[in-house]
C-alpha cells in the first residue's frame, strides 16, 4: 500500500506563495491603515507630487514643476491610485494597498532565491521570514522602501544566476534588473561594485586565478560594465552636466569631505545594527557559510559569493552617507533589504551538514554575539531612529519602563550572546527552532515599533496634528472644489507642516509661496515681499501675485474673506479681493510657533482704524503661575490682561492710524526659559512668553468718531 501523502504536501507551491503575498498584503494594509498622514517629511509629500503628477499628466511633477531627481519606479507604481480617486485620502489609502502588495511580492524572489539551494519547504520558510521583518511596516509610508526591496531581491536572484553559469544570456538580466533598481531608487549604485566583486569572491571560492576569472569567463561582464559607464559619462558631459548628476537628489552626499575613519565607525555600527536587526542567528549563519566558502557546493558558492558582496557593499555606501555630520544616525532604513540573503543561509545551516564546521561557527557565533552590545545606545536612541532605525525602537521602549538608558548595551549584549549559544548549541534534530526564534523576535518587535510612545503611528498622528485639525484632511477642498486654485503662502510663523500636511491632502492647493525663508526641503516655491506702502505681495521679479483663494495663517492678514479657518492651528483660507496683498505684519513670534519672546508687533497696513484682538494661552508644561500681557499703541498704553495657564484669554487693543499704518505692541510678563533637563541638556532655550494663536481685526463702525 503505498504511504498517503500529508493534505499540505499535496498543494502545489505557488498556491503556498500566492497564499502568502495575500495573507502578507491583507495583514499589511490593515496595518498601514493606521497611519493617518504622511510623517516622513518631505519624501513623502515628493513621492506622492510625482505620483498624482504621473497619474494627470504622464509627467513627473513636483508642485508643477518637472523632476528627474528622484526615482520613477515607485511613483508611477502608485499613480493609479491617484488616477482612480478624486479625494485625496481614499487615493492616500489606495497607495498603502499597492505599497502592501508590491512588497509581500519579494516573498517570490526570496522563494526563488532561497530555491537554488534549499528545498521547497526550506524556501517557503525563506520566504516567510521575508515578508515578516519588522521593516515591512513601511508599506504604510509613501516611499521607494516598498518597490527597491522585491527590486533587490530580483538583482541578487540574477546574480546568484550569473555566478552559477557566466555568459552574455546571464549577464543582460542582471545589468537590466539593476538599472531598474537604480530608477527606483538611487543607492542601487551599491550594486554595481558588487557586480564587479562577486565573481572575484566566487572565483576564490573556486581556487581561480584573478586572471582567469576576469579575461575568462566573466569578460563580457566586464566589458558590459566598462561600456555602460562610458555611455554615462559621454552623455552627461555631452549634456553639460556633470557625472554625479546621475545621482539626482542624492548628489548632495558627493559634496561632503568624507573621512575614512568617520565612514569606518559608522561601517562598523551598521554592521552591528543590522545583526541586532536580524537577531543575531541568521547573521551569525550568513558569517559560517562565508567562513566555508571553499567547502560549499557550487550552487551554494554562487550564492555565498553574491550574498556577501551585495551586503557588504550595500552597508559600506550606506555607512558612508550616515558619516555625514548631518546625517549622523544608523540608516537601517537603508540596508535592510539584504535580510532575505541572511535568512537563506540561516536555513542552509538547519539543514546541511557542510556549514556545521564547528570552528567556522564558533568564530561566527562569537562575532554575531559581540557585535550588537558595542553600539552607542545612548547616541543612536532617539527621534531619528523612530524612522530610520526601528530595531532600537524595542529598546527605546524598554528603557522607558524598565531599565535606564546606560543598561541597554549590558541587556542586548546577554541576549545576543544567548541568541549565538542557541545557534551553537541547539541539536540538529531540533535546528528548525531557530528560523521559528527569528519570526517570534520579529513579531515581538511589531508591536513597539507600530503602536509605542516611539513607534510610528504616533509619529504620523503628530505629524497630522502639527498641521492641521480640523478633523478633515480634506477640508480645503470640500470647501472650494478639487479644481480650484488655491495657494499656500508660509510666512514661517507656523509649523512648516500647516504647509505639508494641507497640500498632500487636497488637491486644490498648487503653488507654494514664502515670505522667507523657504520651506524645508528643497522642494519648488517662490519667495514673495511684502510692499511696504501698498501691502502687495510680488514675486522676486516684481509682478504682483494673482490667486483666487490662499491658504495662510492670522500672522498675516490678507485682504479677502476669510471663509474657513482651522482654529488650532491659526490657519485661515481666505477668498482674496484681489492681487494677494497683506493688511497685517506680525514680528516677535518664533519661527514656525505661536510663542512669543517679550514683544509682539501688530502693524496693519492701509489702516484707518478699528481694533485687533490677540487670542491668547498660556501653557501648563512651561509654568503655572499667570502671564500679564499689556497693548501699547501711537505711544500710550491701551489694554492689559492677566492669562491664567489652564484658561485662553484674549485682549483687545485699538487700532491708531498714522501715515495710513496702525501698530500695536503686546508685552508678556514675565518670560520663562524652559527647565532643564535632568542629563543637563537644555531641550528649549528660547524666552518663551505666551501663545498667540490668532489676531482678530474688527473695523472701525462707520459714523464711529
Amino acid at each position: 500500500m503505498l504511504a498517503r501523502v500529508p493534505l499540505f504536501a499535496r498543494i502545489p507551491v505557488w498556491a503556498w506563495l500566492a497564499g502568502l503575498v495575500v495573507l502578507s498584503t491583507g495583514i499589511r494594509y490593515a496595518l498601514g491603515r493606521r497611519l493617518v498622514a504622511p510623517w516622513i517629511m518631505v519624501d513623502e509629500l515628493i513621492y506622492s507630487e510625482l505620483a498624482k503628477g504621473f497619474a494627470a499628466t504622464g509627467r513627473f511633477l513636483i508642485r508643477d514643476q518637472s523632476s528627474a531627481a528622484y526615482g520613477l519606479v515607485y511613483p508611477a507604481i502608485i499613480s493609479p491610485a491617484w488616477a482612480a480617486f478624486s479625494a485625496i485620502p481614499d487615493a492616500y489609502a489606495a497607495a498603502k494597498g499597492i505599497n502592501a502588495l508590491a512588497m509581500s511580492l519579494a516573498a517570490i524572489p526570496a522563494y526563488l532565491l532561497a530555491r537554488r539551494v534549499l528545498g521547497q519547504w526550506s524556501s517557503l520558510a525563506v520566504a516567510v521570514l521575508t515578508v515578516a521583518v519588522p521593516s515591512m511596516l513601511y508599506t504604510g509610508v509613501l516611499m521607494t522602501e516598498n518597490a527597491f526591496y522585491p527590486l533587490f531581491l530580483c538583482s541578487a536572484l540574477a546574480l546568484v544566476a550569473y555566478l552559477e553559469t557566466p555568459g552574455w544570456k546571464r549577464a543582460l538580466p542582471v545589468l537590466a534588473v539593476t538599472a531598474l533598481c537604480y530608477l527606483t531608487r538611487a543607492q542601487a549604485v551599491a550594486i554595481v561594485p558588487a557586480i564587479l566583486t562577486a565573481p572575484l569572491l566566487h572565483g576564490f571560492y573556486e581556487r581561480r586565478s584573478l586572471r582567469s576569472v576576469v579575461l575568462g569567463a566573466h569578460r563580457f561582464l566586464y566589458g558590459l560594465v566598462a561600456g555602460g559607464a562610458l555611455l554615462v559619462v559621454v552623455a552627461q558631459v555631452g549634456r553639460g552636466r556633470s557625472v554625479l548628476g546621475v545621482l539626482g537628489a542624492y548628489k548632495a552626499a558627493t559634496d561632503s569631505n568624507y573621512s575614512v575613519g568617520e565612514v569606518l565607525r559608522w561601517l562598523f555600527r551598521h554592521v552591528a545594527e543590522l545583526d541586532l536587526y536580524l537577531g543575531i542567528i541568521p547573521f551569525a549563519a550568513l558569517l559560517v557559510i562565508a567562513l566555508q566558502g571553499r567547502s560549499l557546493p557550487p550552487r551554494a558558492r554562487a550564492f555565498t559569493a553574491a550574498a556577501v558582496t551585495l551586503t557588504f557593499w550595500l552597508v559600506l555606501v550606506v555607512a558612508a552617507f550616515a558619516s555625514q555630520p548631518s546625517v549622523v544616525r544608523v540608516e537601517e532604513r537603508n540596508m535592510f533589504y539584504v535580510a532575505p540573503l541572511f535568512f537563506v543561509a540561516l536555513l542552509l545551516c538547519v539543514g546541511r551538514d557542510f556549514v556545521r564546521s564547528r570552528r567556522a561557527a564558533l568564530v561566527a557565533a562569537a562575532v554575531a554575539a559581540a557585535l550588537p552590545g558595542l553600539l552607542p545606545f545612548e547616541k543612536l536612541i532617539g527621534v531619528p531612529a523612530i524612522s530610520d532605525t526601528l530595531a532600537l525602537i524595542p529598546w527605546w521602549r524598554l528603557q522607558d519602563h524598565l531599565v535606564s538608558l546606560g543598561d541597554i548595551a549590558y541587556i542586548v549584549a546577554a541576549c545576543a550572546v544567548a541568541a549565538a549559544a542557541l545557534f551553537l548549541l541547539v541539536p540538529r534534530r531540533y535546528a528548525l527552532v531557530l528560523p521559528v526564534l527569528v519570526v517570534a523576535y520579529f513579531a515581538a518587535a511589531q508591536q513597539p515599533i507600530e503602536s509605542s510612545a516611539h513607534g510610528i503611528q504616533r509619529a504620523s498622528l503628530g505629524s497630522l496634528f502639527q498641521g492641521q485639525t480640523t478633523g478633515v484632511r480634506d477640508w480645503i477642498d470640500r470647501k472650494v472644489g478639487r479644481d480650484a486654485d488655491v495657494a499656500a503662502l508660509w510666512s514661517g510663523n507656523t509649523s512648516v507642516f500647516v504647509i505639508w500636511q494641507n497640500e498632500f491632502f487636497n488637491r486644490s492647493v498648487g503653488r507654494v509661496y514664502n515670505l522667507g525663508p523657504a520651506t524645508p526641503g528643497g522642494l519648488a516655491e517662490t519667495t514673495l515681499k511684502v510692499d511696504g506702502n501698498s501691502g502687495l505681495l510680488r514675486d522676486p521679479d516684481g509682478r504682483v501675485v494673482n490667486h483666487r483663494y490662499v491658504l495662510t495663517d492670522t500672522s498675516l492678514e490678507l485682504a479677502g474673506k476669510v471663509i474657513a479657518r482651522d482654529v488650532k492651528k491659526g490657519v485661515v483660507l481666505v477668498r482674496l479681493d484681489g492681487p494677494m496683498r497683506s493688511t497685517t505684519k506680525v514680528a516677535g513670534l518664533y519661527a514656525n510657533d505661536t510663542w512669543s519672546g517679550r514683544k509682539v508687533t501688530y502693524t496693519r497696513l492701509g489702516c484707518t482704524g478699528g481694533s485687533v484682538t490677540a487670542q491668547l494661552r498660556n501653557d501648563p508644561a512651561l509654568r503655572e503661575t499667570p502671564v500679564t500681557v499689556a497693548a501699547t499703541a501711537a505711544g500710550r498704553k491701551v489694554g492689559r490682561v492677566s492669562i491664567a495657564v489652564r484658561k485662553p484669554g484674549a485682549l483687545r487693543a485699538p487700532l491708531v492710524p498714522r501715515g495710513g499704518t496702525c501698530v500695536v505692541t503686546f508685552t508678556v510678563s514675565p518670560v520663562t526659559v524652559p527647565a532643564v533637563a535632568t542629563n543637563g541638556a537644555n531641550p528649549d532655550p528660547r524666552e518663551l512668553g505666551v501663545h498667540f494663536d490668532r489676531f482678530d481685526f474688527a473695523p472701525a463702525r462707520r459714523g464711529a468718531a
